[in-house]
Parts: structure tokens; C-alpha cells; sequence
């Protein structure tokens, strides 16, 4: 699932190449892809983009008259820019947004239907946060208030979209990693020194990876967007060794959802 250094990175994408252009044709192909029915989705062609911002993990196209196009691509949807529209793929498309700039496609690979659409004004904008703080807005009280909101692992706490914005199962790996926090220890259990310690270590990990997508898109814009990447350190690692103390990286799988971790550092 694109997480927030993913999604900062698809925003820094389009930024250029659809603020100011107009909304001339929307195009939406699947069916369990649009969650809302009033405005209808083609109230919004014809407006021009005056922004666009993050919501958690959602992408917000602000349009003009206050209407928004809110995207959650969830596991496997990826957007795709297009120089000019083509037809949406049959099997992998979702959608397509036609700008006078070019054409923003929007796929999910799989069977599975989870991408949504939201077509909404501001005034029911915020409905559509899941009401965690922005790391990046709140200090260690205001983290540690968040963290602490339920007794849950700190795995669980630290992916709770409402506690804490952006952060998903990877980088909540890496998170917990440069903290040298089991992803298993219950967050009601941490010192005064771990809670500060693993402030430290998710803010860092969110700015220094946002920094990277962003860098990697650089003019571009992103392709093979996956929760994956060869600079991490336990995510996606499972069975190699440890880069720190060179034991091999272990995986917890619940629910459908894998949880790496170093058994020597963590």
C-alpha cells in the first residue's frame, strides 16, 4: 500500500502537470470505485485544479467551487500519467481523469476492488479523514497521546490511521527497526526515553523516505510504486541478514499482513 512518502511523492508528480489545467473529462470504468453520488463525478469536469493535497493516505484534487476528487488507492492501485487519454485498460483500470494537460490513469492489479473515489465538497472533506496527526505537526506529547490512545502492539499502534496519519505496515517495520522496538511489545509498556526514541525514529524515517521517493520521481513521475525497495532494512527482508548484527530478518504473518523484524536489534 503507497504510504505517505509515496503519496508525497505522487503529489510532487502532479503538481505540475495538472495545477491550473482543467478537469475536461472523468472517466470511470469500475463500478465499486466511486463511493459517493452526490455531486455526481462529472460535476467536476469542466473545473479548473487549484491545488492538492494529502488526506492520511488519500490524494485530494482541489477543484475549483470547493469540489474535491478524493482518491484512496489502498493495497494495489497506482496511478499512471498519460502525454494524451487512451482507452482505461480493461482489466487493471479504474479510471481515468482527462486534463487539458494530459491524462491521469488509475489501475489496481489483482481481483480485488479496494481503490475508492469520493466526489465531495469541502464541507463534507474532512468526513473522509481518519483523524490521525500529522508527525510532521505534532511534537513527542502530541505523539505519545496519539500512540498511547488504546493498548494495542506497537505495530498495531503505529498503522492506527486514527491516531497517526500515513504510516503503513513497511515503514512502521522500518519505524520500529531504527528504534530497536519490538514490533510485538505492547505500546502501554514504553519508557519515557522509548516513547522519545521512537518519536525520533518515526519522524526521521518518514522525512528521510519522503525525501527519497521524491527524489527517485525527480521530474518524472512514479513508476513501480511498491512497498518494497532495496534500501530497507527489515521490510520485505525476511530470511536475509540483518545489515546491523547480521542475523536473519524474521516475519510474523497475521491477517493477511507480514511483519519483519531483526530478532538481534529489536
Amino acid at each position: 500500500m503507497p504510504e505517505l512518502p509515496e503519496i508525497e511523492a505522487y503529489l510532487h508528480a502532479l503538481r505540475p502537470r495538472i495545477e491550473g489545467a482543467t478537469l475536461e473529462k472523468a472517466r470511470v470504468t469500475s463500478f465499486s470505485l466511486l463511493k459517493t453520488f452526490d455531486p455526481p463525478v462529472h460535476a467536476a469536469e469542466g473545473r479548473t485544479v487549484e491545488g492538492l493535497h494529502r488526506i492520511g493516505k488519500r490524494v485530494s484534487i482541489d477543484l475549483q467551487d470547493e469540489l474535491h476528487l478524493v482518491i484512496h488507492l489502498m493495497v494495489a492501485g497506482r496511478f499512471k500519467w498519460l502525454p494524451e487519454p487512451k482507452p482505461v485498460p480493461k482489466r487493471s483500470g479504474l479510471a481515468a481523469f482527462d486534463f487539458s494537460t494530459g491524462s491521469l490513469l488509475l489501475t489496481e492489479a489483482g481481483t480485488k476492488r479496494r481503490a475508492s473515489l469520493s466526489v465531495v465538497t469541502s464541507d463534507d472533506l474532512t468526513e473522509l479523514d481518519p483523524g490521525g496527526i500529522e508527525l510532521s505537526e505534532t511534537d513527542l506529547a502530541g505523539f505519545t497521546e496519539a500512540l498511547l490512545a488504546g493498548r494495542h502492539t506497537l505495530k498495531r499502534a503505529l498503522t492506527d490511521a486514527r491516531n497517526l496519519s500515513g504510516i503503513g505496515g513497511a515503514f512502521a517495520d522500518e519505524i520500529l527497526f531504527r528504534a530497536r522496538l519490538s514490533p510485538t511489545q505492547m505500546n502501554t509498556n514504553l519508557s519515557p526515553e522509548e516513547l522519545a526514541t521512537l518519536f525520533d525514529a518515526a519522524t526521521s524515517v518518514l522525512d528521510e523516505w519522503t525525501a527519497l521517493r521524491i527524489s527517485e520521481t525527480g521530474d518524472g513521475f512514479p513508476e513501480k510504486v511498491t512497498a518494497f525497495h532495496p534500501e530497507m532494512m527489515v521490510h520485505g527482508k525476511y530470511g536475509e541478514g540483518c545489515r546491523v548484527c547480521e542475523a536473519p530478518i524474521q516475519r510474523i504473518v497475521a491477517g493477511g499482513r507480514e511483519t519483519n523484524y531483526c530478532p538481534g536489534c529489536q
